[in-house]
């Protein structure tokens, strides 16, 4: 068995009483921070009232029309952020207490994305609910995803990496069908794509007026059972003997969250990471200031911080960008940034299994012979082709065999010979990038003994994504190989980075997973912050790299892939026993004479390659790179040798068959590949985790 990821802290004892000075100085500093903040706040606007129009209003001799605009839209976003990050702040400090777990929020928990789905899924089929039926439906979309990564991550008690991945699958989940939705019901949907991280442009007093009694009382029922999590804070058995009810405790206080996290998301959108950063840096001032320790004074303080952090967030960012640019740029976006920081800080500060990792790797369902492979493999080229078939066949006009035929002999007419070439850069684009993301999974997944590993989670697709969406947005006639390069520096500049901060006296592979989940963070919302910064309304650009599509792709984008296939997956056959010996443990290698850090740089690198080269081509495309492998090695065993071309070919399989839904089912509209594979890797995720949920990873 494992060890899980833990914080180096240990749980505290509940303090016998509170401090009143202490206490008083430290709520008086952070509100002091809060006025200064929000004076600044209201300065910032597109029209002209500035500060001295707003000292004049203070003095009664001001214009009519400076109290216009701070009532119409200042005061009401101020409003929005105070009250969306004390509804986060204190909503993340409850689920870090439950889950004792210091990575614990709205958004690693899915509650956030959940409820985001709820709320577009109410949009999308043209629903109409005032605000409180809309935080109902929030809750309800939160409520669903919280059980199911609760239930996911059981087991393993508060082991980081089994949460953190069940919430990052969830979410993945969650925000696929999201993008479906925003795409299938574009003019319901319009504007929720910049909602959807975050937005705290209002027009009046209403929707807060409609929440702010809701957070209210959520607030004081968290302080009502505050006593009780600071005993239980000395274990489960402990507050059992003690007469705490742990079960309903826990309940109560979960049920509490989401209704402050589905009120948040109601006013404002799904903000991101608000509700991680303001619970560890309210923790990390009752460090210092042990007074803020019990529940009913961290909890409140935790509520503050996240006000300050909100309000923070959104001068900063218009600050930056300009008054203008800041009405289409949500404010989520800042807080992402900031609150995957701290999520990629706070992953640095654990200690985790280390060397002591178990071979996850392992497989015996599967140990065949070389006709049973050889089987297998004539099987899965036979269904590679035919998918390739069906993937030139099939689209929005339908072909016969003949035709594909006559086109390659030259002897079809100008209309079908326009659409065939048109859709076999599609097809062979699908093709190469499932085979690319598949071989980077296998390699990652044997590198990193973790099953549930994939290139995307060491932060290799979210730079590649900023590598060519930069390229694309910024230098619009950037050539395809330029766009390729950029892309495959991203990638390898994400990873590079993500390699650089998980290391430390060694590489622990847990921690590398986390740090990575953070960075990718960042990436995502680095892509949407260009997107939005350079084009605000084309939300379809962003869509294509966020989703993973094949449209409008041509032979010469197809190239780079391809050369970077041929080149590296000879070297991953080359080193396929470094692999298999990699996937054991830390010590069999070395004394095998591997050298252990250079050749697991060498190999992750090869993947980052890979994967970069894939996300040029086609975008992000997630689960490729995780279920490929899985599926490999449960047909042919743990070796390398035969898991790689078995994954390869699961891997074009499976994105090809991705790219032909989606150009069919709802034809001549498309869906995305990548939000196909989502859809299909997703409960296949959710299966590996629930299967292995009784074991810590």
């Amino acid at each position: 068995m494992s060890r899980a990821l833990t914080p180096p802290a240990r749980p505290e004892a509940p303090a016998s009483g509170v401090r009143l000075l202490p206490t008083a100085a430290a709520f008086t500093a952070a509100a002091a921070v809060l006025v200064a903040l929000a004076a600044l706040h209201l300065t910032q606007g597109t029209s002209a009232v500035d500060t001295a129009d707003l000292l004049r209003l203070v003095v009664g001799t001001a214009d009519a029309g400076v109290w216009n605009v701070l009532s119409g839209s200042r005061l009401p976003r101020l409003a929005a952020a105070v009250l969306v990050g004390v509804a986060l702040g204190c909503s993340g400090s409850l689920l870090q207490s439950i889950a004792r777990n210091p990575l614990a929020s709205p958004d690693t928990l899915a509650v956030n994305a959940g409820a985001y789905l709820a709320v577009t899924v109410v949009a999308a089929f043209g629903i109409t609910l005032p605000m409180l039926s809309g935080v109902g439906v929030a809750f309800l979309g939160a409520l669903a995803t919280a059980a199911l990564v609760l239930a996911m991550a059981s087991g393993g008690g508060s082991a980081t990496t089994r949460l953190i991945l069940a919430g990052s699958a969830t979410a993945m989940a969650a925000n696929a069908m999201v993008s479906l939705l925003l795409i299938v019901f574009q003019q319901e949907t319009m504007g929720l794509f910049a909602w959807g991280s975050g937005s705290l442009t209002l027009t009046g007093f209403t929707p807060i007026l409609q929440t702010a009694p809701l957070v209210a009382l959520a607030l004081a029922a968290a302080i009502a059972i505050a006593a009780k999590l600071d005993i239980m804070r000395l274990g489960d058995d402990t507050a059992s003997s003690l007469g705490i009810r742990v079960r309903r405790t826990r309940l109560i206080a979960v049920v509490i969250a989401l209704v402050l996290a589905a009120c948040a998301v109601a006013v404002a959108g799904p903000i991101g990471f608000a509700g991680l950063a303001a619970p560890v840096a309210a923790r990390l001032i009752a460090q210092r200031v042990p007074d803020l320790s019990p529940h009913r004074v961290l909890l409140l303080f935790s509520a503050l911080c996240g006000a300050i952090v909100i309000v923070a967030a959104d001068v900063v960012l218009r600050a930056l960008v300009g008054a203008e640019r800041s009405v289409s740029i949500p404010v989520g976006v800042a807080t992402t940034i900031v609150g995957a920081g701290v999520m990629v800080w706070l992953a640095r500060k654990m200690t985790g299994a280390g060397a002591e990792d178990r071979p996850a790797m392992l497989h015996g369902a599967a140990n065949r012979g070389r006709a049973a492979f050889g089987l297998i493999v004539a099987g899965l080229v036979g269904a590679v082709a035919l998918a390739l078939i069906a993937g030139m066949l099939s689209g929005d006009q339908m072909l016969l065999g003949g035709d594909i035929w006559n086109w390659v002999q030259g002897r079809t007419g100008s209309a079908y010979t326009w659409i065939i070439d048109q859709r076999f850069p599609r097809v062979l684009a699908a093709v190469l990038a499932g085979a690319a993301l598949a071989a980077a999974g296998a390699v990652t997944q044997g590198v990193c003994r973790n099953p549930l590993a994939e290139p995307g989670i060491i932060g290799v697709t979210a730079g590649a994504g900023v590598g060519a969406v930069a390229f694309i947005t910024l230098v619009p006639g950037a050539g395809t190989w330029t766009i390729t390069g950029a892309a495959a520096v991203g990638g390898l500049a994400a990873f590079a980075i993500v390699y650089r901060l998980a290391w430390r006296a060694g590489l622990d592979t847990a921690r590398l997973v986390l740090i990575g989940i953070g960075v990718g963070a960042i990436g995502t919302a680095v892509i949407t912050l260009i997107i939005l910064y350079s084009d605000p309304w084309n939300t379809p650009k962003a869509m294509t790299w966020l989703s993973g599509t094949t449209y409008g792709r041509t032979t010469d984008r197809v190239i780079p892939l391809a050369v970077a296939l041929a080149l590296i997956v000879p070297l991953l056959v080359a080193y396929r026993r470094e692999i298999d010996l990699l996937s054991l443990d830390d010590d069999t290698p070395r004394v095998l004479g591997v050298r252990l850090e250079r050749t697991r740089l060498l190999l992750l690198t090869a993947a980052a390659v890979l994967t970069a080269a894939a996300v040029a081509v086609v975008g992000v495309i997630a689960f490729v790179g995780l279920v490929a492998p899985h599926l490999a090695r449960g047909l042919v065993g743990s070796r390398q040798a035969r898991v790689l071309p078995v994954a390869v070919l699961l891997g074009m399989l499976l994105v090809s068959v991705a790219d032909t839904l989606g150009r069919t089912v709802i034809a001549p509209a498309q869906i995305p590949a990548g939000l196909v594979c989502s859809l299909i890797g997703t409960p296949y995720f959710i299966w590996l985790l629930w299967r292995g949920r009784a074991r810590a990873v």
